[in-house]
């Protein structure tokens, strides 16, 4: 088998794996989708798609990641939060990966609680933040999964326009 199409179908595997690790917590989304437009330009020996690019791809990569654990933070704050309430949904996002789904879903928001409950607040007060945590979380998904898709957006206006 040609070198060419065993990078073809890495690309392509990597590609769609990396699509659906946006939204699965089980997998490294970002990075795969990186990988797997990586190797697609390797396949065409980086004619198309070159260094410039590439490193565009590699900043979109990491602030998929920036911009999924800012956003819980952001959102408790947009409800009242305070700073610890911030921080506990920060860490809750990050734990809650190891946790799957439960844990991404529940992780900010009780993260946020518990770091509005710690000063001392009302629970009134602890519950928002921690809406605001999962609103915030939820707006984060929406934003990785418009980088990513444009991740493959760039890609291929490089490497067809």
């Amino acid at each position: 088998m040609d070198v060419t199409v065993v990078l073809w179908i890495g690309a392509g595997v990597l590609t769609l794996l990396g699509l659906a690790g946006l939204v699965l917590p089980a997998l490294p989304g970002a990075p795969l989708l990186f990988a797997g437009l990586l190797l697609a330009a390797w396949a065409e020996h980086f004619v198309y798609v070159g260094p410039g690019t590439l490193a565009v791809l590699a900043v979109m990569m990491v602030l998929t990641y920036l911009v999924e654990f800012a956003a819980s933070a952001i959102g408790a704050k947009r409800f009242g939060a305070s700073g610890r309430a911030m921080m506990g949904a920060l860490l809750g996002g990050v734990i809650g990966i190891f946790f799957g789904i439960p844990g991404i879903l529940l992780g900010p928001f009780a993260g946020a609680v518990i770091g509005e409950l710690s000063l001392q607040r009302s629970l009134h007060a602890a519950g928002w933040a921690g809406l605001g945590a999962s609103l915030g979380m939820a707006l984060g998904m929406a934003a990785k999964l418009a980088l990513g898709f444009g991740m493959v957006g760039l890609y291929l206006l490089a490497r067809f326009f």
